[in-house]
């Protein structure tokens, strides 16, 4: 069987899932300063990086419209499916929805299937690699969706960031009231919880400390380990993303690891600086 995945563009695609023919990104857009800028191929973050660093406000994002995931469930594939951020953060999963609705209405029945991430970045990344791997082991469309959101039950997602500013000032962190003030430069340790929502694990004086905690917890959370991928994204600081693959492996096994830098979304919510572990 024939299939598609989209992935919104908080999720970043590896060069390999470009290069399949598989995969296809559906954009959201960010807002800087008056300035819209598409998360696409031409996003450019040292950039936008800049533009935030000399912005007074928050930047703020739109997802992707129903109308644009409906363009995307037109095609000669036979299973379609999509991923987005998690439906607690982002408007994108219901986007998907009444995308998937609005072509059924237009073109009839078709197996579409819409994944809520219950994460984001890399984690959105996981998924559609997960779904990839179903598809290819000739699972049929209930299989592979079973499978799937099962993998997305067991997922854990941890981040440690330089600063939370553009998650407060924009609703993210709802119900986190145990937030210190940067200037005793305490760094939280964030999860996410089953439903999706942001959590603090933890705290530490700096970051590096902070990542150590961070590592504890992955390394005490996370079950039967060698039989997941642990993937690392960051937000311009490859090192530091080396360094917490590094000690994580060392204390861990794994089927595979890799790393990769935030695209828009991403970067927008994890600023310059910040780390996030999916496994």
């Amino acid at each position: 069987m024939s299939y598609k995945v989209i992935v919104d563009s908080c999720g970043e695609l590896t060069d390999e899932m470009k290069e399949s023919g598989c995969f296809e990104t559906a954009s959201l857009s960010m807002e800087v300063g008056g300035t819209r800028i598409i998360d696409d191929a031409s996003f450019d973050q040292a950039d936008f990086l800049r533009r935030v660093a000399e912005c007074a406000e928050s930047p703020k994002s739109s997802c992707p419209s129903p109308e644009v995931y409906m363009e995307k469930y037109v095609c000669e594939a036979e299973h379609v499916y999509a991923v987005t951020l998690s439906a607690e953060l982002s408007g994108s999963y219901n986007s998907a929805v009444l995308g998937k609705n609005l072509y059924i209405e237009e073109y009839g029945e078709k197996e579409i299937h819409v994944f809520n991430s219950r994460s984001a970045s890399i984690g959105e990344t996981l998924i559609a690699l997960k779904i990839q791997e179903c598809e290819e082991a000739g699972m049929t469309f209930e299989q592979v969706v079973d499978t799937v959101e099962r993998y997305i039950a067991g997922q854990n997602t941890y981040f440690v960031l330089e600063n939370l500013d553009t998650l407060r000032k924009n609703g993210r962190l709802t119900g986190i009231k145990s937030l210190v003030a940067g200037a005793l430069n305490i760094k939280p340790v964030m999860g996410s919880t089953p439903e999706g929502m942001i959590r603090q694990l933890g705290q530490a004086r700096g970051i590096k400390r902070a990542l150590a905690k961070m590592i504890d917890h992955i390394v005490e959370d996370v079950q039967e380990s060698g039989e997941k991928i642990l993937a690392i994204s960051h937000c311009n600081c490859r090192e530091r993303a080396q360094e917490v693959e590094k000690q994580l492996l060392e204390k861990m096994k794994v089927k595979a690891s890799f790393i990769i830098d935030t695209a828009g979304i991403s970067s927008m919510y994890a600023n310059d600086g910040g780390i996030i572990v999916v496994v």
